[in-house]
C-alpha cells in the first residue's frame, strides 16, 4: 500500500490520533511512524529507530479506548488490516512490526549489525520473526484480555503464551552455554528486538517468567545495551 507523502489531511484530529505529533530526534528524514505508546509492536519500532538514530515524526493513535486504528479514515488511508504500527517512508507506507523492522535494518543500517547479510544468520532471523508473531497471538492477546478488556479466550492465550516462551527460554539457555548471548548471532539484531517487548511484558498477561531463567538473562541483557529505551511496563535500566 501506497500513499501520498506526509500525513493523510483533514481525518486525524487530536481525538482521533490521541495526542500531537512529535518529532523525536536524529538526522532528519521523512519517516512518520503511526504509534501507540502502549504496544509492544510499536515500541519495538521506536527502539530499532532509536539505536539506528534515526530521526522521525511520531503520530499517536488512539488504539485505547478510541479504536481509532479501526476508523474508516485508518483503514481506508493508512492500513487496511487495521492494525499497528504503520511506518511511513516519504510516499512509501509498510504495515506490521516485523516488515518494518526487516525494511529499516535493511535500509538505514549501512553496516548491517540489526539484519545481517550472510544467509544462515538471516534464516535464523526469518524464523525468529515469525515466533515474535506467535508470541504476538499469545502473551499480547492475553495482556489485551487482562488491561484493555478486549475478548480473548485467557487460559489458551495463556498456555500459548507459555509454550512459545519456553521454546524461547530453550533455545536461549542453549545459546548461554555456549557463551552466545543472542538468538540469531554473536550480537543483538532484529531477531532479538522482535520477540523482546511482549515477552518482557508476560508479567502483563498473567505469565510469571519465574520459570523461564535463560529468557528473564536475556531480557535484563537488551535492556542494558547502550542506546535501550523503556516504555511503560518495561523499566530504563538505570531507574
Amino acid at each position: 500500500m501506497s500513499a501520498a507523502p506526509g500525513r493523510p489531511k483533514g481525518e486525524f484530529n487530536d481525538a482521533q490520533h490521541g495526542g500531537d505529533l512529535m518529532t523525536t530526534g536524529g538526522p532528519a528524514h521523512a519517516l512518520q511512524l503511526y504509534d501507540y505508546e502502549l504496544s509492544g509492536n510499536c515500541y519495538k519500532v521506536r527502539l530499532l529507530l532509536n539505536w539506528l538514530g534515526l530521526g522521525y515524526t511520531r503520530i499517536p493513535v488512539d488504539f485505547h479506548p478510541g479504536r481509532a486504528h479501526r476508523s474508516a479514515h485508518f483503514i481506508d488511508h493508512v492500513n487496511a488490516r487495521g492494525q499497528l504500527p504503520v511506518l511511513q517512508d516519504g510516499a512509501f507506507l509498510l504495515p506490521d512490526a516485523q516488515a518494518i523492522l526487516v525494511y529499516l535494518a535493511s535500509r538505514y543500517d549501512p553496516h548491517g549489525r540489526w539484519y545481517p547479510a550472510d544467509a544462515p544468520t538471516r534464516g535464523r532471523i526469518s524464523l525468529w520473526l515469525a515466533t515474535a508473531d506467535d508470541i504476538t497471538r499469545t502473551v499480547s492477546a492475553a495482556r489485551l484480555h487482562l488491561g484493555f478488556g478486549y475478548a480473548a479466550d485467557l487460559a489458551s492465550c495463556q498456555a500459548g503464551g507459555r509454550a512459545v516462551l519456553r521454546l524461547l527460554d530453550d533455545q536461549l539457555a542453549e545459546n548461554q552455554y555456549a557463551a552466545q548471548e543472542w538468538l540469531a548471532g554473536s550480537h543483538p539484531t532484529i531477531a532479538d528486538i522482535a520477540c523482546f517487548p511482549y515477552a518482557a511484558l508476560a508479567g502483563e498477561a498473567g505469565i510469571d517468567l519465574i520459570a523461564f531463567p535463560a529468557l528473564q538473562r536475556w531480557i535484563w541483557n537488551l535492556r542494558h545495551v547502550p542506546g535501550f529505551i523503556a516504555m511503560p511496563g518495561i523499566l530504563d535500566p538505570a531507574l
